[in-house]
């Protein structure tokens, strides 16, 4: 059945791409054939950046959990009353934790739409009656929302449209706080000559009934400014999220980063009840950290201290208040917000923080097939370069390898030597081949340097892996990045590891020389003289010769989301 599906204006290349990746989540496919994207369709003269898109769907019920992807999890909360409980005991109590498709507003049944309301009252009315009654009987509640894109309807704006809805024969009651049905009421404005390229959206109306909305609140909970422990790199908390939706991020799945800084993106596969585990190569990072409060493990402890809202601390004043009598100590009870440092929220801490170097993975030969989903952003060095263990003196044979004294290895820091981004994504693709069980998703940013006219974009290729979705983000006129998924769909052996070699050679050899330089970072922040210069030897332009993008949007995030080392 199609459904009207409407977004966010924003981070457009990433909204199909996460629809059907949660689609998949749910269980949309039954069989595990790849290249199965749902079947879209624009409405009439709309722009493919236009928030509104139709969506075949199989199910009412896989369209509500798309849109609002909602998981439970247990929460411990420890005894507060010492001497009344042992250190074991624990209350238990499930509290919702809410999953959220980032960039969907709502999905909706749609019962007409018009460029006019004599056309929507046409189409509505002949929508089959069988499909409107169910929803309009007198036993239900209901409530009418008026909203618009590309212009703002006030007050009495919105009761004159709610009152020209006479033609829908509503015989419920009006409830404005906790409807059983509510109806969306939707009008789109003329974006006019949009500086002479095509508009976004024509004027058109469009009535349905709502079937599932998204709630964008916890972003907020986790948003970079809060976070104890927070570094340059730190990835943005959308983005964040974004990535464990394309990597199916669920309970009992096994997740690993293996540049895992801060934690951010960890955090978000954990808030889908996904177990973590990351890696890093700087010992600092994974180890001490700020000190023994300002670290990786206080990112997801801080981030579980916000999941209790109002209505959850009323939830745990009735428990308390129920409890208390049977224990004996009716007489003493205080507010449950006294207590929030003696509750566990259920937040799943990482299995296990690893200094690891991507370039010598620590795992033991035979281990294969191990995690569900790898999710990453490599460092590409805009900032800062990849590192890569060694030494410069050690890689070039000026020292022997050495070993570092029993009493000296707790405070020591071991050398690092360059990492190219050629050489770091085919170390990514080969531990995702040989670690990763078979479907599972590999989902990492790349970089790439863009210029006018050029869109064919030669992406890093691998046998065991398919590629699903690709979407890119603008990060400025000189280049952009793309969050690439890849599918999991052949066994690692080593005959495919000597054709992966094989295939990353041919790369090196015909793709950006800035991959295997590693000068992305001149290339982005070289002198505008450089660039638009008359003379074409500017190491901009050599360095940049055939690849690039263009995009649709222009979208800034901090520089903690727009750089990561």
């Amino acid at each position: 059945m199609w459904y009207l599906c409407v977004f966010l204006h924003r981070l457009l290349d990433y909204r199909r791409a996460e629809v059907e990746a949660l689609a998949e989540l749910f269980g949309a496919f039954d069989d595990h054939q790849l290249q199965r994207p749902l079947q879209w369709k624009l409405p009439e003269n709309h722009h493919p950046d236009s928030p509104f898109h139709f969506v075949n769907l199989p199910s009412e019920e896989l369209a509500r959990n798309i849109a609002n992807r909602t998981k439970r999890a247990k929460v411990k909360m420890r005894s507060i009353l010492s001497g009344v409980f042992d250190g074991s005991s624990l209350f238990l109590r499930r509290f919702g934790r809410s999953g959220v498709c980032l960039l969907v507003k709502g999905i909706y049944e749609l019962w007409g739409e018009g460029d006019n309301y004599e056309e929507l009252e046409k189409a509505v009315t002949s929508y089959p009656e069988e499909r409107k009654l169910p929803y309009l009987t007198t036993e239900t509640t209901f409530r009418i929302v008026v909203d618009s894109f590309g212009k703002i309807i006030n007050f009495e704006e919105q009761n004159e449209r709610i009152q020209s809805l006479k033609f829908v024969p509503f015989k419920g009651r009006v409830n404005l706080k906790n409807p059983e049905q509510k109806f969306w009421l939707m009008e789109t404005d003329n974006y006019g000559s949009n500086n002479g390229l095509p508009p976004v959206v024509q004027k058109r109306i469009f009535f349905g009934r709502e079937v599932g909305a998204a709630d964008r609140k916890l972003l907020p909970t986790y948003q970079l400014k809060s976070r104890k422990y927070l570094g340059p790199t730190a990835m943005d908390a959308e983005v964040a999220f974004l990535m464990a939706n394309q990597a199916l991020a669920t309970k009992g799945k096994l997740v690993y980063d293996p540049f895992v800084g801060t934690g951010s993106i960890l955090v978000a596969a954990a808030h889908f009840g996904a177990m973590t585990m990351g890696a890093d190569i700087d010992i600092r990072v994974v180890r001490d950290g700020r000190g023994p409060d300002c670290n990786v493990w206080s990112n997801f402890k801080q981030a579980s201290h916000h999941f209790l809202d109002f209505s959850s601390l009323l939830a745990l004043d009735v428990c308390f208040r129920i409890a208390l009598p049977f224990i004996g100590c009716d007489g003493f009870y205080s507010s449950p917000i006294c207590f929030l440092r003696s509750i566990e929220y259920g937040l799943p801490m990482p299995i296990s923080l690893l200094r690891a170097d991507n370039n010598l993975p620590p795992w033991r030969q035979g281990l294969k097939e191990i995690f569900d989903a790898i999710i990453c952003d490599p460092p590409y060095g805009v900032r800062a370069g990849g590192r890569k263990s060694g030494g410069r003196k050690l890689l070039k044979g000026v020292i022997d390898p050495y070993t570092v004294p029993d009493d000296k290895r707790t405070g020591h820091i071991p050398s690092t030597a360059p990492y190219s981004l050629a050489e770091c994504v085919h170390d990514l693709l080969e531990l995702a081949a040989r670690m990763l069980v078979m479907n599972g998703r590999l989902v990492f940013f790349y970089p790439v340097l863009r210029e006018d006219g050029t869109t064919n974009i030669n992406f890093p290729k691998h046998p065991c892996f398919t590629m699903v979705a690709r979407c890119e983000q603008i990060l400025s006129f000189r280049y952009s990045r793309y969050l690439i998924t890849m599918v999991k769909t052949g066994p690692y052996t080593d005959d495919i590891a000597e054709l992966a070699m094989k295939m990353h050679l041919e790369f090196k050899e015909n793709h950006l020389k800035w991959l295997e330089d590693g000068n992305l970072h001149s290339a982005v922040f070289s002198p505008a003289s450089s660039v638009n210069g008359a003379s074409g030897d500017s190491n901009f332009n050599r360095d940049c010769e055939t690849k690039g993008a263009n995009g649709k949007e222009k979208e800034f995030h901090s520089i903690s989301d727009v750089i990561r080392s």
